[in-house]
């Protein structure tokens, strides 16, 4: 079998072999070339210790020397090998470790049978002790060994055994996810970053992220981690949802943007309006893998309704103002989730603004009144998360509306409208050079001078502002 890997990983074989240390290719991208999909970091484990291996290349690099794995660089590129291991003590979180001598003994300690395969990039044999290639073809998910152990071992694997299964579409082997249930209230043990980065890793690697995510859902994970966001499951079935259709091809839109409008989305129906926990999931599946935090956003801009839910005067539910708590909600778990001040500002104002849209017949002044409060730097995301939430309606009259009030608001940017004081033709020099006294009252008047040119941006000249200030304020 020859699983064709960059020429480095032969490379690196063949130098530690004829110095006489077994070695072989393992992990994910040996399992996503024999599945056929592009591989990723092609990572070596071996028999030589690591200051065997340090000595045997020229530039190396201490990645993890404690816990055998060096890096080695081959063309720019940098390949991890690690010394062949065997567990001692595990802890939940962490494991205690000392070096083998047998990939067997390596493969013992991995975490899944689809993990647990060795190739030897020299021979071409496939190692696999533990039939993952079997599971594999079987569309099967299971753990090495015994399920509960496994997971004991590192609760970080409960998370993994759901992006797994959702990633590579695999049924969870019932004794797997029995005992991945059960782990499910040790999860907070792990930290918030490895949480946060499992997340991440469904984000930008899984196109169809709901079906990981509906599993975090059914194992009860989520109710652990973000609860607020299980809170959502059956809310909401009865929102009145836009959809993008057909309009959503619009001629000018950025490609993301065109293609987030116009996707199919998997899931979306036409019967029963969705709750707010499906539609979050099929709006996720709705934008691309490249926008990690417009994924967050998505997933999580119902989760004030909750909060906000009250009945109307015909019994029915009303969700008013579940974007205010929403986006509350939203920092709280961004901040949970030790996310970058950043990102956690960037998806509060997405979940807050989701529904802030200009209305259809909103002259010019009126749109740039609305860039300048929503922020140049976030209307694009924001239409964005708008037609994916309208793509996981599944559709409506509401479409061309929609994209016609994006062609406005694009037709509007590209003549570079004043929308701050720093676009003005004058500034507090000019205001001191008619003789007005430098203070608060300067920032007064030139927030007025934008606004003068909002509604009118022929006026942003020095002459007509100069013309205006002394007519308005003159002293």
């Amino acid at each position: 079998m020859d699983l064709n890997p960059p020429r480095a990983v032969r490379e690196i074989a063949r130098r530690l072999e004829d110095a006489g240390y077994e070695t072989w290719a393992v992990g994910g991208a040996v399992r996503d070339a024999i599945l056929g999909l592009p591989a990723g970091d092609w990572d070596l484990a071996t028999r030589a210790r690591p200051w065997e291996v340090r000595r045997l290349f020229r530039r190396t690099v201490p990645i993890g020397i404690k816990h055998g794995t060096v890096g080695v660089l081959i063309g720019g590129a940098l390949y991890e090998v690690t010394t062949f291991r065997r567990d001692v003590e595990t802890f939940g979180r962490h494991a205690t470790v000392e070096f083998a001598d047998t990939i067997e003994e390596d493969l013992s300690r991995r975490d899944f049978t689809c993990n647990a395969l060795a190739w030897h990039p020299l021979t071409g044999e496939l190692r696999d002790p533990y039939l993952g290639l079997q599971d594999l073809q079987a569309g099967r998910l299971r753990t090495v060994g015994e399920p509960a152990e496994r997971f004991a071992e590192d609760y970080l694997r409960v998370l993994r055994a759901l992006r797994f299964a959702g990633h590579f579409e695999l049924a969870i082997d019932p004794a797997t996810w029995s005992a991945l249930v059960a782990a499910t209230p040790n999860l907070p043990r792990l930290s918030a970053e490895r949480i946060r980065e499992e997340l991440w890793k469904i984000f930008t690697k899984t196109p169809r992220a709901s079906r990981a995510l509906s599993l975090y859902a059914a194992s009860g994970a989520l109710a652990v981690l973000i609860p607020e966001l299980d809170r959502t499951v059956g809310v909401g079935s009865g929102l009145d949802a836009q959809g993008a259709g057909e309009g959503g091809r619009a001629a000018g839109m950025p490609s993301d943007v065109r293609r987030t409008a116009s996707a199919p989305v998997h899931g979306a129906l036409d019967g029963p309006p969705l709750d707010a926990w499906t539609r979050s999931l099929l709006a996720v599946d709705a934008l691309p893998t490249t926008r990690p935090l417009l994924r967050m956003a998505a997933l999580l801009h119902a989760v004030g309704m909750p909060a906000a839910r009250t009945r109307d005067l015909r019994g029915g539910w009303r969700y008013t103002g579940h974007e205010a708590q929403g986006a509350r909600i939203a920092e709280d778990i961004m901040r949970r989730l030790r996310s970058s001040n950043a990102d956690t500002a960037r998806v509060r104002r997405l979940v807050a603004h989701q529904s802030d849209f200009f209305p259809p017949d909103a002259p010019p002044a009126g749109v740039r009144r609305w860039l300048r409060d929503i922020g140049v730097d976030l209307v694009y995301d924001l239409f964005r998360l708008r037609f994916a939430l309208c793509r996981a309606g599944g559709g409506g009259a509401g479409s061309a509306d929609l994209v016609a009030r994006w062609r406005k608001m694009h037709r509007i940017l590209l003549e570079h409208p004043v929308l701050d004081t720093s676009g003005l033709a004058i500034d507090g020099r000019d205001l001191k050079a008619l003789g007005l006294e430098p203070g608060p009252r300067f920032g007064e008047i030139l927030r007025a001078l934008v606004d003068a040119v909002i509604e009118d941006p022929t006026l942003n000249t020095r002459e007509s502002l100069l013309e205006w200030v002394r007519r308005e304020v003159g002293e």
